[in-house]
């Protein structure tokens, strides 16, 4: 699952965006909408144990998220004239196969795939929080944006949970 993107590690210090498009572009080449309906059944089963005040936004948000991003990314079309840090993306992807060694476990679906190539677009292409803006946490907190910076309320509490991906998020911990 990872050659393709351990192929864009050069010599060189930046990748460049379009060719990581191009990656995810191609391994999202073999999702159908049953593997989506697939992830979508998984959201609902696990949101059944966030608390219920959260669960109808709170699904809402990471079944259009992970949707919605499939389909962006595969429509992208956008030429992109940046790039991002070489040791950063290695950091990066070390840690996403990490997770999807663990979500990978007693799986025959494509979820680990989705989450690692929706992970890699908003990290690095799109350069916003793995959790979109809106997102609810408990104690009434959500994901914020506040003078073009991100702010998640429960990043450091779970940087070190192993199948987290806040180590790979860009936002900042919101202190409140």
């Amino acid at each position: 699952m990872f050659e393709k993107f351990d192929a864009l590690i050069g010599e060189d210090d930046m990748i460049s965006k379009d060719d990581l498009m191009v990656v995810l572009k191609e391994e999202l080449s073999d999702v159908s909408v049953f593997d989506l309906m697939i992830i979508s059944a998984e959201i609902i089963e696990n949101n059944k144990y966030v608390q219920e005040s959260y669960q109808e936004k709170s699904k809402r948000i990471y079944i259009d998220f992970f949707l919605n991003r499939v389909k962006e990314i595969r429509s992208n079309d956008t030429v992109y004239d940046d790039y991002f840090n070489r040791d950063d993306f290695v950091e990066k992807l070390n840690d996403l196969k990490d997770i999807c060694k663990i979500a990978s476990k007693g799986r025959k679906n494509k979820i680990p795939l989705i989450n690692l190539v929706v992970s890699l677009y908003t990290t690095f292409v799109l350069d916003e929080p793995i959790h979109p803006i809106g997102t609810p946490f408990p104690g009434s907190l959500e994901v914020i944006m506040e003078n073009g910076v991100y702010y998640c309320p429960v990043k450091e509490a779970n940087i070190d949970t192993p199948n987290s991906v806040c180590r790979l998020c860009i936002a900042e911990q919101l202190d409140f």
